[in-house]
């Protein structure tokens, strides 16, 4: 046993020593915010409630989304409201902010928070009309400014209502200047 720990410990520590070299070349790459991007439209399809439960109207259907991004208007932190429904009926109109980080080979990861009014239609009944989504989307930009991008969310009321289920999106996003 003391053996296979040993062993562990000292792959533990090459990939501690490999991550913080790779990590300082790589770093030295990476940028916050997009202060030349003009503001985009942003549309998207995908499927919602990806992780179902238990929960009356539980099941992963689909979802389309609309959001009008303002660019990056303080500091690096671009605003954005936008709306989406369900296959379901289920209706969120949302607002927040979010911020680009990017990584080499033109990818860009937007992690982003909101919050706004959900009506329940016949999905996952969220439990309060006021709901936050937070995630974070990965996009690949093209020259002409568009992106397109995969983004996962969840969207929950923390603690605000009685229940709080809480559910998990997953879209396919396109984003073209505006």
């Amino acid at each position: 046993m003391p053996k296979a720990r040993a062993r562990h410990w000292i792959i533990i520590g090459l990939l501690l020593v490999l991550g913080i070299s790779v990590g300082r070349e790589a770093a030295g790459q990476v940028t916050f915010g997009s202060p030349g991007d003009p503001a985009r439209i942003a549309i998207g399809g995908g499927a919602y409630d990806v992780i179902p439960e238990t929960h009356p109207g539980s099941g992963v259907i689909g979802s389309v989304l609309s959001e009008y991004r303002f660019g990056d208007k303080l500091w690096i932190i671009s605003p954005f409201l936008g709306a989406m429904g369900t296959g379901k009926g289920d209706v969120y109109a949302y607002v927040g902010f979010g911020f680009d980080v990017h990584v080499p080979y033109n990818l860009i990861l937007t992690p982003s928070f909101g919050g706004g009014y959900y009506q329940h239609g016949h999905g996952v009944d969220l439990g309060y009309w006021w709901e936050f989504r937070s995630g974070a989307e990965l996009a690949y930009r093209f020259a002409d400014q568009k992106r397109l991008g995969v983004g996962f969310y969840h969207i929950s009321n923390a603690g605000l209502g009685n229940r709080n289920p809480g559910v998990e999106l997953v879209n396919v996003v396109l984003m073209t200047p505006f």
